[in-house]
């Protein structure tokens, strides 16, 4: 009997490491929204399937609306990869997986000019054995370029590296006054030895 609570804590054990195994890893997150001048950023997009769904054709659409501009395609994902002329022209890359979940690009060397809203459009024909439905999907990101020497003026960054820049200053400080203090403590060693020394000389010469 004592056998029983073992195998069946064992069965469940069992179980649930099969669950985990057999569910899905795909997990969709948020893209970032904001980059520095001159740095690769990654826009992701991911768009998950269930088991049943892996067999499917999949279509990703990408488009660029600048601040009070227009949507304009800018990178297409149709069996083949076709990058639209655009101001991105050259800096875009395809950092989607093999299952066509992950459907992320890269814009390389982003400007301040990148700043604007990305559409990431997911069609998808499932290829099942009656019917073949459509599925679409869209994700928006709100992208923000930062100036590379000007990092503080991003809210993202405001807090922790205004925190960490007065702590920096606060340091130099101390180093600074230590500096000082050193440099006088030696100054006055250095005349109270001058002064000791040329007394010791004048009491010799006198007892000469």
């Amino acid at each position: 009997m004592a056998a029983l609570p073992r195998l069946l804590c064992a069965s469940v054990l069992a179980l649930l490491l099969w669950a985990g195994l057999c569910s899905s890893v795909c997990v969709e997150v948020p893209s970032e929204t904001e980059a520095v001048q001159g740095t690769d950023m990654k826009l992701l997009c991911i768009s998950c399937m269930k088991r049943e769904e892996v067999t499917a054709t999949t279509v990703v659409e990408w488009f660029y609306k600048p601040e009070g501009g227009k949507d304009e395609p800018i990178y297409e994902h149709r069996k083949s990869i076709h990058e639209f002329p655009s101001r991105f022209s050259g800096r875009i890359q395809w950092n989607g997986s093999k299952d066509m979940q992950d459907v992320s690009i890269t814009v390389l060397n982003v400007t301040l000019n990148d700043s604007g809203v990305y559409t990431c459009n997911i069609t998808r024909e499932f290829e099942f054995e009656i019917h073949r439905p459509l599925f679409q999907s869209t994700r928006k990101i709100h992208l923000t370029v930062i100036p590379l020497f000007c990092p503080l003026t991003s809210p993202r960054y405001s807090g922790k590296a205004a925190g960490e820049d007065f702590t920096s200053v606060i340091s130099e400080i101390m180093m600074y006054i230590l500096l000082v203090f050193l440099t006088l403590w030696l100054l006055i060693e250095m005349v109270y030895c001058y002064r000791k020394v040329s007394k010791a000389e004048e009491a010799a010469q006198e007892n000469a």
